[in-house]
């Protein structure tokens, strides 16, 4: 076994403690009490009596030995710890797969993409645009979307990740404007997907790997975020062609197993536009795969 050492109901014993660690008292209207607390956060008993169940039940819940919570558990649960909707949905993702019987090891997805990705690629141009496997493997790209990712293609095809270059490759740290927002929402979406995968192969990997090669990768993976965003803004100083923001959209690819296609676009006239088209001139290592 990796030292994930996944049993049925870990990980959700994990996400209870990383989230019972991170509610004081005073935000669920608890006095502190008197005396040191030796844990950040609330104490068990405390997250019991909101939840409204036996301190015993839920230690055997944090503990991984109890693996069949009721919804009404899970729900009154998400609620102590003041779980948005999305947090919610997580947590009743974990219960649903402690409750399950243990399975084969799952083998890594499928990397093959549908027809047409090369061809969409290209017709995206000059907006830079790739395809990524759910752990972040960069698998087609188009030349402006490769470029994006300054210093990426120093690395072999089978080694370029984003979240890997993100945490590991030196040019990554003064790439991006808030480099520190970057980190949080690509282990944020790491996470998540382990909770609910936490024994498939590339998934037991890229966390290991990272969290052996990167100290901020496990400090922020303890903190068990696992908030990410699909579309917003990044800001970038890129070697290359200087400072530019680019709005993004992240979309899965009907038909695989979790491939997003991710494409980049900035207002015509602007001079985050401009850079964005020299992005796409600038000679490539390849063009859209």
């Amino acid at each position: 076994m990796t030292r994930q050492d996944h049993g049925s109901g870990v990980e959700l014993g994990r996400f209870l403690r990383a989230r019972r660690a991170r509610v004081a008292p005073a935000d669920v209207g608890l006095a502190p009490g008197p005396g040191l607390r030796r844990t950040p956060g609330l104490r068990r008993e405390e997250l019991a009596g909101l939840a409204g169940i036996s301190i015993d039940y839920y230690i055997r819940l944090e503990r991984g030995r109890e693996t069949r919570p009721s919804t009404p558990v899970i729900d009154a649960l998400a609620r102590a710890l003041l779980l948005d909707e999305q947090e919610h949905e997580h947590l009743r993702d974990l219960a649903a797969r402690a409750a399950r019987p243990p399975l084969s090891p799952p083998r890594a997805p499928d990397r093959t993409l549908p027809p047409g990705v090369g061809q969409l690629l290209e017709s995206l141009r000059p907006n830079p645009a790739y395809v990524l496997g759910r752990t972040g493997d960069l698998l087609a790209w188009n030349p402006g979307g490769l470029r994006l990712l300054a210093g990426i293609d120093d690395w072999p095809a089978e080694r370029r990740n984003t979240i890997r270059h993100l945490f590991l490759h030196p040019a990554a740290r003064e790439l991006y404007e808030h480099w520190d927002d970057q980190l949080r929402g690509c282990v944020a979406r790491l996470r998540a997907l382990a909770g609910i995968e936490p024994d498939a192969p590339d998934v037991v990997g890229l966390i290991d790997e990272l969290r052996d090669a990167s100290p901020e990768f496990a400090r922020l993976w303890e903190y068990y975020d696992i908030k990410g965003r699909a579309h917003g803004r990044k800001s970038y100083r890129h070697p290359d062609v200087g400072r530019l923001t680019l709005g993004y959209q992240g979309m899965e690819l009907a038909g695989t197993p979790g491939h997003r296609l991710v494409a980049y676009h900035a207002e015509p006239g602007t001079p985050d536009h401009d850079a964005m088209v020299l992005l796409d001139l600038a000679p490539a290592e390849h063009p859209a795969r």
